[in-house]
């Protein structure tokens, strides 16, 4: 069976797909087979892995509505991982899927037929906590949430906990929450470490290590079409390893994940 990792924040720009494009590329070197999906309508996914979403013909938004296979949509990538893509046709599968029946387990149904396929599963949630999430987090195992380390970045967070306890309740009671990933941190400033430490206080919520550092090459790999692990060794993809290996350790083993206790 597959692990399926969700990574969701209703809010923008906290590095959520560079997470899931970075996780998939760390997982993929170190030999596990790895699909990513995209739920965004904007399809930043799909572009940061080299495919431009205006020229497919079938994608993620098919197979939600069931109109075609997953294995039909998947395409590779330079990473090594396996895409099903976005387009901008799904931002109308979700207002078609709102009037379907078991609408939230749409994507889960979907996976079932490619599970055994990959060793790993990552779902690159919206920003938004419509339907689309809701298909992300109840066909997940387990969900990360991408924290900006700035001083409005965890507004909203708690409306995300508490969309993630719903579901927890009503569609995926196994749903785990593993914590809050802290991205575009500046271990210099005692800016960024406040606002973890607040976030930990304030919602309980484990900060997951490392923290990922602020560096221009992540915008530089996703202009590229490649993870920022296909370059240079640099300080971003060195903390998506580390990330990798603790994520590997704790499905494979059952480790207890490494979190930052101090901040």
């Amino acid at each position: 069976m597959s692990k399926i990792l969700a990574v969701a924040n209703q809010k923008g720009g906290v590095a959520k797909t560079t997470t899931v494009v970075s996780l998939g590329a760390a997982l993929a070197d170190m030999g596990l087979s790895v699909l990513v999906v995209d739920l965004d309508p904007q399809g930043c996914l799909t572009f940061s892995l080299g495919h431009d979403p205006d020229k497919l013909t079938i994608s993620v938004h098919d197979v939600l509505l069931g109109e075609g296979a997953i294995a039909d949509a998947l395409l590779d990538t330079e990473d090594k991982v396996s895409l099903l893509p976005a387009t901008i046709d799904l931002a109308g599968a979700e207002a078609l899927l709102l009037m379907r029946p078991g609408r939230e387990y749409a994507l889960k149904r979907a996976l079932k037929t490619v599970e055994g396929d990959y060793d790993v599963i990552i779902v690159d949630c919206p920003p938004s906590l419509g339907v689309l999430t809701l298909n992300g987090l109840t066909a997940a195992d387990e969900v990360i949430v991408p924290l900006q380390c700035e001083t409005l970045a965890h507004r909203g967070v708690g409306q995300l906990l508490r969309t993630v306890t719903e579901v927890q309740q009503i569609t995926n009671p196994d749903l785990q929450l593993l914590g809050a990933l802290p991205t575009l941190y500046d271990s210099r400033t005692t800016h960024s470490r406040d606002v973890l430490a607040d976030v930990s206080d304030r919602y309980d919520l484990p900060v997951l290590s490392p923290a990922i550092p602020r560096t221009v090459k992540f915008a530089e790999a996703s202009a590229s079409g490649v993870s920022v692990l296909g370059g240079r060794k640099n300080k971003g993809s060195a903390a998506y390893r580390e990330l990798s290996e603790n994520l590997w350790k704790h499905w494979n083993g059952g480790a207890d994940l490494v979190t930052i206790e101090a901040v």
